[in-house]
């Protein structure tokens, strides 16, 4: 027998950090959307413990960043030592407010953010959540799809249906299964021993950055993570069992050189098989995936998480485009178009650096890296553009910074140019439009905000276009091109999705 539900706009599988973002963004457009766990509560314990000053940014469009805020740590930033503990290359980030406008790197406690996107999640209207409920299989019927769910301990199934399905279900995920998509291996495959400690007392000695121990016999990773929370990775070798290594004795011969059980308590203790892989189609009709079901990185630069909170991101907005019937499905072709090669390029950074951290001595840094003053080494990284899609030539087609990540400027009333306009476009221009123009959207110009004009002098454009992702839909320099785009009527994509008091 089965009890069908209500029909909802989304359904989401999977309840995990990108699940409940993508949820807390489809309700912020109105969207009426259904998450499924089969779990039946958070996972109390840690698992992923950094993220980035977009992934932030992203968290202040979703209405938990300034929550979050208060239980992070800033992170100093990664560096790699030899077995003597002698530097061979430094990764600092910086401590002040960046370009994104939060802080560019974050240490975190998982549970503490799945919470605070629950508790938002769970105050919206338009949001159903089913937990210690499985997926059994989905049918995509061509204008809608049903999932066909189990309650655990109950003899009853679910009907769940829906426009879309989203799954972010996880490395083993129905929903990329249902999709009938492979995997790309990239090449990268290690077990890790991943520990994590309560320190009983302060042990300032360890310090606060990440540390990535380049031994070429056991490469480790040390992590430091709110409060008392410390983390060890270890580099499992060939010839050793997961039962011989997740021995209490074994580990703490492990982290014998620099803590023991008189300083801290193992709170957990797992092993891990580190890929790198990509899914070789993200959708199929209504159905798609995100996260671990999209891809996997090695956690060199801690950019697991974030990449499924991208994509996240990315999608919301397309949905809730294609839900309202502002746009056709096409549209959802972009998705995979542009996060798919912004991944890989994330993934095959992670992928070089577990290489380094493998095999790594003084001459290798030096020879990988460009030296700074000290004589020490130092690697810079920088955020790819999204990948080329069809979306940009409803626009203006590409302009030179079509895909481009912008900056979160400081309005002249003090408030972050998101939390002014919402997850939705807007206009940026260095001086105010003729009053000829009428403009179809938003428009903030840096006659009334000054920052914008330094970032607009910082890309070398005065006029951006803006999605809700905050990706660069279009440029221009000239007078012409700014009132052709101010003025136009908006293809959907870029139409306002959230009625908001509109920003003097």
């Amino acid at each position: 027998m089965a009890q069908i539900t209500k029909h909802f706009d989304v359904a989401i599988v999977g309840y995990g950090p990108t699940g409940a973002t993508l949820a807390n963004l489809l309700a912020e457009c109105g969207v009426s959307v259904a998450v499924i766990e089969r779990e039946a509560a958070i996972y109390h314990l840690p698992r992923a413990v950094h993220f980035d000053g977009e992934t932030m940014r992203v968290f202040q469009a979703a209405g938990v960043a300034e929550q979050l805020n208060e239980k992070v740590r800033v992170n100093p930033g990664m560096r790699f030592v030899d077995q003597q503990r002698n530097l061979l290359m430094d990764w600092p980030r910086p401590q002040g407010i960046g370009p994104q406008g939060w802080h560019s790197s974050y240490r975190l406690h998982q549970p503490d953010l799945e919470k605070l996107l629950r508790d938002k999640l769970t105050s919206r209207d338009t949001a159903m959540i089913l937990t210690e409920t499985e997926v059994v299989s989905v049918e995509d019927q061509g204008e809608e799809v049903t999932l066909y769910c189990r309650k655990a301990g109950d003899e009853h199934s679910t009907m769940v249906k829906a426009n879309f399905v989203v799954g972010c279900d996880g490395a083993r995920s129905l929903l990329r299964e249902a999709i009938g998509s492979g995997m790309d291996d990239l090449g990268f495959d290690e077990r890790w021993l991943v520990v994590d400690l309560l320190l009983k007392r302060d042990r300032p000695d360890l310090g606060d950055h990440t540390v990535q121990f380049s031994n070429p016999d056991r490469p480790m990773t040390y992590c430091r993570s709110p409060e008392n929370r410390r983390r060890w990775e270890i580099t499992v070798l060939d010839d050793e069992t997961d039962d011989e290594v997740l021995q209490t004795a074994r580990i703490w011969d492990f982290l014998a050189p620099w803590i023991g059980p008189e300083d801290a308590d193992l709170e957990r203790s797992a092993v891990y098989t580190f890929r790198s892989a990509i899914a070789q189609n993200w959708r199929k009709g209504r159905l798609m995936i995100a996260g671990d079901a999209a891809h996997l990185t090695p956690p060199f630069m801690g950019q697991g998480m974030c990449a499924g909170i991208r994509d996240a991101a990315n999608l919301a907005w397309k949905l809730a485009l294609c839900v309202n019937g502002e746009t056709g499905i096409d549209l959802l072709d972009s998705y995979q178009a542009e996060r798919a090669p912004h991944v890989r390029t994330f993934i095959e950074t992670a992928v070089r650096l577990g290489g380094l951290i493998n095999t790594m001595d003084r001459d290798t840094a030096l020879a990988r890296t460009e030296a700074d003053c000290d004589g020490k080494a130092r690697m810079e990284f920088t955020s790819p553009p999204l990948g080329r899609s069809d979306l940009a030539s409803l626009v203006v087609g590409n302009t030179p910074h079509t895909g481009h990540l912008f900056s979160q400027p400081t309005l002249s009333d003090g408030q972050r140019l998101d939390d002014a306009i919402g997850y939705a476009p807007v206009l940026v221009v260095r001086h105010k439009l003729p009053r000829d123009v009428v403009p179809a959207m938003r428009v903030l110009d840096g006659e009334a905000h000054p920052a914008f004009a330094d970032a607009l002098d910082e890309i070398g454009a005065n006029a951006v276009l803006l999605r809700p992702d905050r990706y660069i839909a279009a440029s221009a320099m000239t007078q012409t091109d700014i009132k052709a785009i101010a003025a136009m009527s908006l293809p959907t994509p870029y139409k306002t999705i959230i009625e908001r008091e509109p920003v003097k």
